[in-house]
């Protein structure tokens, strides 16, 4: 019958700081190891040898994994949830934000395209407007410089939307009119308020009355040259708030249009005939009616 055997572990390597009396008795160990071994065989002696300890003044802690990576000391743990909840939180505002300019500008898109259908169908266009005469009073007497004057002008306005074929025009109340010479206001008054169909001309009188009116010397003069030359140029300004009717259904918003009208009148008493020399019509919210 074969006999029992029993491995031997392997010699442990010598250390730096082992003694040579160590490193012999491991030599003989290993001598013996080489032999076969029996049942009478004794052990190695490195099984009855207390585990090596660790050098004085080494001291070793062992802590699980988990609770060092993942688990806060509780003094922590409200400022650790805070903390890990802050990329969340930027990552809904940043997609709140950039969902909010995607409707905006989603919006911005659709009322340009809106307008320009809008453009494109109607074809907006300004009206024109013509002073066609004058009745003036109370400027007759230039003589008197120091006594101020309240002259009286009924202007005969001959507004034009020929031009529209599709828009009509409401000029709501709260307008304007005055007449000016040389920067001088002369009289005021209020634009009449009415509703103008497409390709529809409309004539109207604006009444306007001004008081306190004073010229120095030097325009009195130039005014009375002017009107015994039968040419004396006057100013019209008129600033109207209109809004425009697509159809009969579509309106827009409510714009100031200012208007701009140099004419030149042949009398300063009664009815003078009035010759235009240029209108200019103006709203910046409306860029067609530039």
């Amino acid at each position: 019958m074969a006999d029992r055997v029993h491995p031997v572990p392997a010699p442990p390597s010598r250390r730096p700081d082992q003694p040579a009396a160590d490193a012999d008795s491991e030599a003989a160990a290993a001598a013996a190891a080489g032999a076969a071994p029996t049942e009478t065989t004794p052990l190695h002696p490195s099984f009855n040898q207390l585990p090596l300890s660790p050098p004085p003044g080494t001291y070793i802690i062992q802590v699980p994994k988990d609770q060092v990576l993942r688990v806060p000391p509780p003094d922590r743990a409200r400022r650790y949830k805070k903390l890990a909840g802050r990329p969340a939180r930027r990552h809904l505002l940043r997609r709140a934000c950039c969902l909010s300019c995607l409707a905006v500008l989603l919006l911005l898109l659709l009322a340009a395209a809106f307008a320009g259908a809008v453009y494109l169908i109607f074809r907006p266009r300004a009206p024109s407007f013509t002073v066609a005469s004058l009745s003036i009073r109370g400027l007759d007497n230039l003589i008197t410089l120091n006594s101020p004057l309240s002259p009286e002008l009924d202007a005969a306005v001959r507004a034009d939307n020929g031009r529209n074929k599709k828009v009509g025009i409401d000029y709501r109340g709260g307008g304007s009119v005055t007449v000016s010479y040389s920067d001088q206001r002369l009289a005021a008054g209020p634009w009449p308020a009415f509703r103008q169909a497409p390709r529809n001309v409309t004539e109207f009188t604006a009444a306007m009355r001004g008081q306190g009116v004073t010229f120095t010397a030097e325009q009195a003069k130039q005014l009375a040259a002017e009107r015994d030359a039968g040419a004396v140029p006057l100013t019209v300004e008129a600033i109207v708030p209109v809004r425009l009717r697509f159809g009969k259904v579509l309106r827009t918003w409510t714009v100031d249009v200012k208007a701009r009208c140099d004419v030149a009148v042949d009398r300063l008493s009664g009815n003078a005939a009035a010759v235009n020399r240029g209108c200019r019509v103006r709203v910046k919210p409306l860029w067609w009616w530039w």
